[in-house]
């Protein structure tokens, strides 16, 4: 097997699969180095990638139609990251996907994608999984949108992923949360 151990234990960690199903799936997997503020994905592009990420960090983010900076997802090590809808559906891409440190990724080609669920059944668990992890976080942070003020999402995003707090600028975190940079630092001056 490839060096890959950070991918082979994510996939462990998420469905049972046997050694040789999963020498299989990281064959179709390959490494990309990209700088911060590298382009992975343009908006109305189509998503045809997903990437994992060994080391770094990735955001998908969409301009509102204030032309606001609004960032939906963060991916540092450990973590897949693609524009999921058009990735799917393969219409155009609604947000883009931005390097935001230097990056070390392994990515997988959704023609890759769809033919290892077609060769290794197991395969199709994990999608599912991912599926289901990635609808279960969109929910959640859309309804901490509608039930928690600002200093309560900044407080719920440092107890849950302080990484995004304590690895990017303000800017983006002030982003993610869906509150303004001035509120941010009002926020953080307090606690």
């Amino acid at each position: 097997m490839k060096n890959d151990i950070e991918l082979t234990n994510f996939i462990k960690k998420n469905i049972d699969i046997k050694d040789a199903d999963l020498k299989i799936v990281l064959s179709y997997f390959k490494t990309i180095k990209k700088n911060k503020k590298d382009i992975l994905l343009a908006h109305g592009k189509n998503s045809q990638v997903s990437y994992f990420v060994k080391k770094g960090c990735l955001r998908l983010y969409y301009i509102d139609e204030h032309g606001k900076d609004i960032t939906r997802y963060i991916a540092f090590e450990n973590q897949f990251a693609t524009e999921l809808v058009s990735f799917i559906t393969n219409e155009p891409a609604q947000e883009t996907i931005q390097v935001i440190e230097n990056s070390e990724l392994l990515y997988i080609s959704h023609d890759d994608f769809r033919h290892l669920m077609t060769i290794v059944p197991k395969w199709k668990d994990f999608y599912s999984v991912y599926l289901e992890k990635a609808y279960v976080n969109n929910s959640k942070r859309l309804l901490s949108f509608t039930t928690l003020d600002a200093s309560e999402r900044y407080k719920q995003l440092f107890k849950v992923n302080p990484n995004i707090v304590k690895r990017l600028p303000n800017k983006i975190v002030a982003s993610y949360i869906n509150i303004s940079q001035e509120t941010l630092s009002r926020i953080k001056s307090k606690l």
